[in-house]
């Protein structure tokens, strides 16, 4: 598995072997026979809202708060509306051929200077703050699925950014349990908002939001923590 992560969203959604579920939480078990539940029962009831994808399923989804995240393969968490059930994808045939990149455009999304930006922004951020951002740019079913992750080596320092317009919201991501600790948890509902939604999208093109969505994870995670961390969405192409 890909190790625990938070994860943010408002839908669920299976995409290269992943179930994504948007920004979701627990709710709060408010009722009397809730409270008397019996230990081992709330503890049954925790796991179950654990957001643990393993062989392509996935048991906890995206809200307003962010939930732990196992990952296997592709994990799809956006802003968008609620899709039918994608098939799990597992294609390593469609990883780049050579060294490892950090930039992988199957889609065909980006043009060569985008992605030799991206993939020179994002190294310069993991040399910086120790974050591996990812970027996969994929069409589902067109994706290497699964592959990523032992391509990849996803961790708990690793940011799975996943741009697919199949998702409603083409910006979903997989965040890691250590860059959760240094992101407010609000930061992922504002990005997907801001540049993920298909009418941006649309408007603007899928490489606008990609690059865009890049540019404001970096300006995120240079900023000191504090309240105001990560309060405003900067992008790049604005």
């Amino acid at each position: 598995m890909l190790g625990n992560a938070r994860v943010m969203k408002c839908h669920r959604q299976d995409v290269g072997g992943l179930r994504a579920n948007g920004f979701t939480k627990a709710l709060p078990l408010h009722n009397e026979r809730s409270r008397r539940a019996s230990p081992v029962v709330h503890a049954e009831r925790r796991k179950a809202t654990a957001l643990m994808v393993d062989g392509g399923v996935l048991a906890r989804k995206f809200g307003a708060a962010v939930g732990h995240v196992s990952l296997v393969g592709v994990l799809l968490l956006s802003g968008g509306v609620s899709h039918a059930r994608m098939e799990g994808v597992n294609k390593p045939e469609l990883l780049p051929p050579g060294p490892v990149t950090p930039v992988i455009d199957v889609a065909g999304f980006l043009t060569e200077g985008e992605e030799a930006r991206i993939k020179t922004r994002v190294e310069n951020l993991e040399k910086d703050t120790g974050v591996k951002l990812r970027v996969l740019a994929q069409n589902y079913p067109d994706t290497p699925g699964l592959a990523i992750k032992e391509y990849w080596g996803v961790d708990d320092d690793t940011v799975v950014f996943v741009a697919d317009p199949n998702t409603g919201n083409i910006l979903n991501f997989n965040v890691g349990t250590n860059v959760d600790f240094r992101v407010p948890r609000s930061f992922w509902s504002k990005l997907s908002g801001r540049f993920g939604n298909k009418f941006y999208w649309t408007d603007n093109g899928e490489d606008v939001a990609i690059v865009n969505a890049v540019a404001a994870i970096d300006n995120c995670l240079r900023e000191p923590m504090g309240r105001l961390q990560c309060n405003t969405i900067r992008g790049e192409l604005e």
